[in-house]
């Protein structure tokens, strides 16, 4: 998996659920990161009184070098390509897609991209927590959205009492048993869940334009207010040993409730395959790739694991299953699994 490829992250959900707001505190909350915008509905959309200019483009530049693409599904791949550009220097692709957009569809889209700049992202789907069963009741199909998110954002809790959200909680784990969800306010999710962001390195002492991020920040100084704060979190594990392929497999493929993303590198004991393994999933959607491990480091599993409420013990303890205590008799077999997962051609041996 390369190091430049660009998330797609996929936000879904009924008018009226806060897919705007998400994506407003997304921008607000970049911490730098240059954010691009597909907007599949623009005519419903008014990203924060529009930070945009020139709203007639097909492509707008946002203040902080973001883009904003107003654009149907038929366009969506050119949007995409266009936004992949290195030059555009994009860190992550946002999709708004509209309040009765078919999500699988974008989704497809995305996972089937030949670009091999862009990576699946994720499924966001947001739901209101005040108006679910009424929105349950005007778009059944809302229940097949459910169980296709890799994360659900249940927003407006603010608005409903306690009881009222641990009843609605039991509701979603039954429609989309495993599936993370976070409950939060005004649509306040940390966008270290959603993606990672180095820092650009970049000199200071020269004159450039502020990024969005910066002048929000400087906003919010002379205008300062509270900020509701959705919780995740992040359990991490190292191992020396190798980790048995088989036993991994089944471990990614049956998570523990609330995982939302995995990220990190593995090892096995099979001589043929003396490699570092990347893996990276978000929801059910799992990328793997191999590279030669750098000179000099030591073989090690290093994996970090993010959702909501995640029993960390629980999920250290099924990781440390996955351990192969008996190299030497681990079937060349059990790899094919982990081999077809791949995002790139097996060199040929």
């Amino acid at each position: 998996m390369s190091k430049q490829q660009i998330p797609v992250i996929v936000v879904a959900g009924f008018l009226g659920s806060g897919k705007t707001t998400l994506l407003n505190h997304l921008l607000h909350n970049s911490h730098g990161a240059r954010i691009g915008v597909v907007v599949n509905d623009f005519g419903q959309v008014n990203i924060d009184a529009m930070l945009v200019a020139g709203q007639a483009d097909s492509m707008v530049s946002l203040s902080n070098g973001c883009l904003c693409c107003v654009a149907d599904t038929s366009e969506l791949d050119e949007m995409l390509d266009r936004l992949a550009r290195p030059q555009a220097r994009i860190d992550v692709i946002v999709i708004e897609a509209s309040g009765l957009a078919e999500p699988q569809t974008l989704v497809r889209m995305v996972v089937t991209s030949e670009n091999p700049r862009l990576a699946y992202g994720g499924l966001v789907e947001v739901v209101d927590a005040v108006e679910f069963e009424a929105t349950r009741q005007r778009h059944p199909e809302l229940d097949k959205h459910l169980r296709l998110a890799d994360l659900v954002v249940l927003n407006k809790v603010d608005r409903i009492d306690d009881t009222e959200r641990l009843l609605l909680l039991n509701e979603l784990e039954h429609l989309a048993p495993g599936t993370p969800v976070l409950p939060t306010s005004h649509g306040q999710v940390d966008t270290a869940l959603l993606f990672d962001h180095e820092p650009r390195t970049e000199d200071l002492s020269q004159p450039r334009q502020l990024t969005l991020d910066e002048l929000l920040r400087e906003h919010d100084a002379d205008h300062p207010h509270e900020h509701l704060h959705t919780a995740y979190d992040s359990v991490s594990f190292t191992e020396s040993a190798p980790l048995h392929p088989g036993r991994l497999m089944d471990f990614l493929r049956d998570r523990p409730t609330g995982v939302y993303r995995i990220k990190g590198f593995v090892h096995f004991g099979l001589p043929d395959h003396d490699q570092r393994f990347t893996l990276h999933t978000v929801g059910s959607h799992l990328q793997v790739s191999r590279s030669p491990w750098p000179r000099r480091e030591n073989r090690l599993n290093q994996l970090v694991l993010i959702g909501a409420e995640l029993d960390a013990e629980q999920v250290r303890r099924r990781l440390a299953e996955c351990v192969d205590t008996d190299p030497a008799s681990t079937e060349e077999r059990s790899m094919l699994r982990l081999l077809a997962a791949l995002d790139e051609p097996q060199p040929e041996n």
